[in-house]
């Protein structure tokens, strides 16, 4: 069974406002076998949303808006698919007493515009709104069903899960969507798809989408299916397959961030870690600490970007940075030894590089870092040369930092061994 989903508001067409609500919808109707199959953003603008509904129901059975439903004169959902549908807008006074009891309850005045989001268009049924004071439609045309949703999403998720979903369940087909997600880090996005590519065209009845971003892969595997023992066959069988062509490479099958996959590694072995992180200006540590319970392994940061700090603050000899330079293997160990030796850690992460756009010269390219990691069984150095804007060089340098600290744990705290 397929739905589409129109996201109606002109702030959605500008860079201020993301329609997230989108994503929670297609979640939650995969969930109960619904695939989306269109998306449609459109401003408010009563001819463009006539079409956008009208084209909707010539292909679907499902059509799942949000906004519009407001007290502004710019709030043209309602009346355009009643208009769309042939029906008369009738005011609701059970609706009009909800309003006024609502700005009571705030010791405010409601203004006549609200009277607006009392008006339901024939034969609809209310979708009561708690949260807020434009409640949700549900109508049906034939074996069709348009939802019209509010836009805040404080609004819509709770009353799509509490009223819309249980209707759309009773109408769901047997099947479902069956989905496996894998992260991969240290390969590109098309040595990922050379190596995957042979494994999951075998399978055409599973759809198979790479998406690539700084320092990460991700692999993402849908079935549609009613046979659930198939479906769970026919995708362990394709991770088997990807587990032997990736190997360690991928650092999550169930769509963890690789942030989340270290700190179940640090939890696991109890351990400890520090950083002091020179280009990458505190990333790392961001990205650590988003996690909740953090402070049960990460005892803090330092972001020593001047060669001053890196000596008073992570004890890197200031000898050796005149000597090596401070984008050097020799000082991102020095980081990495010093922060763990200052601070107590199991681990110290040492991070220091030119993310660009300048600074760079022939012998050290914008893009280069060196990275460290010290440890109870020794220190372990990498230097990298990433491509891309000052933005992805930082990205992808954290994201290789935490990756030599899975590695560490995935290895005992032995190198990994080197494929091509």
């Amino acid at each position: 069974m397929n739905a589409e989903i129109i996201a109606v508001g002109s702030e959605l067409l500008t860079p201020d406002r993301q329609d997230t609500n989108s994503l929670f919808l297609t979640a939650e109707l995969n969930k109960i076998g619904i695939e989306v199959v269109r998306k449609t953003i459109v401003g408010d603008e009563r001819a463009l949303l006539l079409e956008a509904f009208r084209d909707a129901l010539n292909r679907v059975p499902i059509i799942l808006s949000s906004g519009g439903l407001g007290p502004t004169e710019d709030d043209l959902t309602r009346e355009t698919v009643a208009e769309l549908l042939g029906r008369k807008l009738i005011r609701d006074d059970a609706v009009v007493r909800t309003i006024e009891a609502r700005f009571r309850s705030f010791g405010r005045q409601m203004t006549e515009n609200n009277l607006r989001q009392a008006m339901v268009p024939e034969g609809a049924e209310l979708l009561t709104n708690p949260r807020g004071t434009a409640p949700g439609l549900w109508l049906e045309e034939g074996d069709q069903v348009i939802a019209l949703l509010p836009g805040p999403p404080r609004e819509l998720k709770p009353l799509f899960l509490e009223q819309v979903l249980p209707r759309l369940q009773r109408r769901a087909p047997a099947g479902r969507m069956f989905h496996r997600e894998f992260r991969v880090t240290g390969l590109g996005e098309s040595h990922v798809d050379h190596l995957a590519g042979p494994i999951y065209t075998r399978y055409p009845e599973v759809q198979t989408t790479v998406l690539a971003s700084p320092g990460e892969v991700q692999i993402h595997l849908r079935m549609w299916s009613a046979d659930a023992d198939h479906a769970a066959k026919t995708l362990a069988a394709i991770q088997r397959a990807l587990d032997l062509a990736l190997a360690e490479r991928i650092f999550s099958r169930d769509g963890s961030s690789l942030e989340s996959v270290v700190a179940h590694e640090l939890l696991q072995h109890n351990a400890t870690i520090a950083a002091a992180e020179s280009c990458t200006g505190g990333l790392l540590a961001e990205r650590l600490t988003t996690i909740p319970g953090s402070s049960a392994y990460f005892l803090g940061s330092v972001v020593c970007y001047s060669n001053e700090l890196k000596t008073a603050w992570a004890g890197v000899p200031s000898e050796l940075i005149t000597a090596k330079g401070a984008v050097s293997p020799e000082v991102a160990v020095a980081l990495a030894q010093g922060i763990r030796r200052a601070v107590g850690s199991t681990l110290g992460v040492g991070i220091t590089g030119i993310a660009g756009p300048g600074g760079g010269s022939e012998e050290k390219p914008v893009g280069t870092v060196h990275i460290a990691v010290a440890s109870p069984t020794g220190v372990r150095e990498r230097a990298v040369r990433f491509i891309g804007d000052r933005d992805m060089v930082r990205m992808q340098a954290s994201q290789a930092a935490l990756d030599m600290v899975r590695l560490y744990f995935l290895y005992n705290g032995q190198a990994p061994p080197v494929r091509p």
